[in-house]
């Protein structure tokens, strides 16, 4: 079996729908200008147009254009929004991705790494184990808010940014990084769930979540025997972590904002090996990106254009 396998090799069955990365990848990259949030997305219209057509994206395409995701993707997941069931969707469905790109990701570290010691594979298969049991449970979440596998376009965006070709950043990028996120989503749906009186959305989740705390404990305690000794490694190593953090920050949507999309979970950081100046200075690298005033006036903009074009177009058929 091929060892670092490129992320266009990640296997998937016909119901899913492949979405180019680059706009993602981009995100953590824009400044705070709405006039550069607004070209960057009209420059990947073409890409992002593509990956949703006969998706359930594609009425969302229809309405905002190429700013879909930030439309309702930007905004907390809350019981009282008109557009919840939407951005509950497309939430879970993003959960259940990112579960198989973590367990991708987990069962890689096991593969990739013959040398590495006989403890770190156990880890790795326990971490494997558990994210196969994960997309089970998001499997059944997303059934249960309405949704099914496939529904959305896949971006392998989060094996793309995390998955290095060295040991000791590949745990900071996919046990630190990826289940870092992982604990502030969870999080962040627990309180949807409690709020919202869905207590089959709050198990879930809180079980889940028991799981990453352990997933990101693996990374933290990896890090530091890998690096031990060394450092000059542990310092590119958590330079590369705090790249990844830079990327799955989204430009900001997740960060320690009160009204953030997805706020940083603290204390399950903490609980997980986490200190307390590596969550502050995450919390940093996400407020460096377009605030959310940009994002939704960049939205706005892109929206008019898109009704603009298509309403030319429409009259170009008609005459």
């Amino acid at each position: 079996m091929k060892r670092f396998i490129h992320y266009d090799e990640l296997a998937r069955d016909s119901r899913f729908i492949r979405q180019d990365s680059a706009a993602n990848n981009l995100m953590s990259m824009l400044p705070d200008d709405v006039d550069v949030v607004v070209d960057v997305f009209e420059k990947f219209d073409p890409l992002i147009e593509a990956a949703t057509r006969g998706t359930a994206a594609e009425p969302l395409y229809e309405e905002f254009g190429p700013a879909y995701q930030l439309a309702v993707l930007n905004e907390p997941i809350r019981a009282d929004d008109p557009k919840l069931m939407e951005r509950l969707r497309l939430r879970v469905h993003g959960i259940l991705v990112g579960e198989l790109q973590a367990l991708e990701g987990a069962a890689r570290s096991l593969w990739d790494f013959p040398e590495a010691p006989w403890d770190f594979k156990m880890n790795m298969a326990r971490q494997a184990w558990d994210e196969a049991r994960h997309v089970q449970i998001q499997e059944k979440i997303l059934a249960h808010v309405g949704g099914e596998i496939g529904q959305y376009p896949e971006s392998t965006f989060l094996f793309e940014a995390a998955c290095s070709e060295d040991p000791a950043m590949r745990v900071a990028g996919v046990n630190r990084g990826l289940e870092g996120l992982a604990c502030d989503v969870f999080r962040d749906m627990i309180r949807y769930g409690e709020a919202a009186g869905d207590d089959t959305m709050k198990q879930a989740m809180d079980f889940v979540l028991a799981d990453e705390i352990t997933h990101v404990r693996f990374g933290s305690e990896w890090v530091k025997e890998f690096t031990r000794g060394d450092p000059e490694y542990l310092k590119r190593t958590q330079d590369f972590r705090r790249e990844v953090d830079k990327r799955f920050s989204f430009g900001g949507a997740r960060s320690a904002r009160s009204d953030a999309a997805i706020r940083i979970a603290t204390q399950d950081r903490l609980d997980a090996g986490f200190t307390q100046e590596e969550i502050d200075e995450i919390a940093t690298l996400s407020a460096g990106g377009p605030s959310k005033d940009t994002l939704n006036k960049a939205v706005a903009i892109l929206k008019e254009r898109h009704k603009a074009r298509k309403a030319a177009a429409a009259q170009s058929a008609a005459e």
